[in-house]
């Protein structure tokens, strides 16, 4: 029996995602919105690429939530995206009915799926998954980190002039202002990426990458980033539906790992497929361990907005 796996949202980042999801062959999907006829014309148009791209994968469209029914994997992208000079704490409070009614009817149709969380702000509405669904934590993740580091990569690549293939990047805390780059940690073909760029460098390079999703917005004008943040979705399933025991930057959340207790943010973690089998703690310096349990605090500053805290 094929893998299911359901994307919630039909908007420009579900339907991409749904897209490389059913290009793999690897899963059935069905893409949903409330939208009448959106999700099935999407759906339908998918479907029939799959005698050009080889793939046999059945791709469903529907506004009705009991056809993701036993789902393995539900990604929830739904929700209101950024405008500019929106920052992702803005979206909290709007998008936090929309992710509450969608995993009450997440947890109601597929009891046993793994949720992967890509609505904004993510970190938040990770946790307020986690809270309304009742699952254990390694069965609610969040896409965040494999994002920021794929921005991070971009960036130091172009800089050295190599291929982002031997750019292995290190970020942690929350996906937003409060992210912590770990340069020390960050290698390119092995080698620390300290020892091939200056200090002055890799601080605009970090920059950019916090402010990376800002920038795509800005330039956009009437949306936010989709390529890359489905890209990173899809590179968590992957793992997941073939156990693959993938170490990834995922948003899982903490219970004492690295001090901090309670609270969803980034760090190194091990997918398979339980989804979230093993958070890895890194090694970090003071000043380190201080920065991420700062985006930590922040993450908790939204919790007490949704009156999870």
């Amino acid at each position: 029996m094929k893998n299911k796996v359901s994307v919630i949202g039909a908007g420009n980042v579900g339907a991409t995602l749904a897209q490389r999801v059913a290009e793999k062959g690897y899963a059935d999907v069905v893409l949903v919105d409330i939208v009448e006829g959106l999700p099935q014309g999407k759906g339908l148009d998918m479907l029939q690429t799959g005698p050009i791209i080889g793939s046999d994968a059945r791709v469903v469209g529907t506004n009705s939530f009991e056809d993701t029914a036993n789902s393995d994997i539900v990604a929830i992208t739904s929700g209101v995206p950024r405008k500019p000079g929106m920052s992702r704490d803005d979206l909290v409070l709007t998008n936090m009915n929309i992710v509450k009614s969608v995993t009450e009817q997440v947890a109601k149709y597929s009891p046993k799926s793994i949720i992967i969380m890509v609505a904004n702000p993510l970190d938040a509405m990770t946790q307020l998954a986690l809270h309304v669904s009742k699952f254990p934590r390694k069965r609610v993740i969040g896409q965040s980190g494999i994002l920021d580091s794929a921005r991070f990569r971009t960036f130091i690549a172009q800089e050295l002039n190599v291929s982002v293939a031997d750019v292995h990047a290190c970020i942690l805390g929350g996906h937003g202002d409060t992210m912590v780059a770990i340069p020390r940690l960050t290698t390119v073909g092995g080698i620390p990426v300290t020892e091939l760029l200056p200090k002055e460098t890799l601080d605009k390079i970090v920059e950019r990458t916090v402010k990376g999703g800002g920038e795509i917005v800005a330039l956009l004008k009437t949306g936010s980033a989709f390529y890359a943040p489905a890209a990173g979705t899809a590179q968590m399933i992957k793992p997941i539906l073939l156990d693959k025991k993938r170490i990834l930057p995922c948003a899982v959340k903490l219970e004492g790992e690295y001090g901090i207790k309670g609270v969803v943010v980034g760090v190194p973690a091990k997918i398979g497929k339980e989804g979230m089998e093993q958070v890895i703690e890194l090694k970090l310096t003071p000043e380190e361990s201080a920065a991420l349990k700062k985006s930590a605090e922040a993450v908790r500053e939204l919790l007490k907005v949704m009156k999870l805290e």
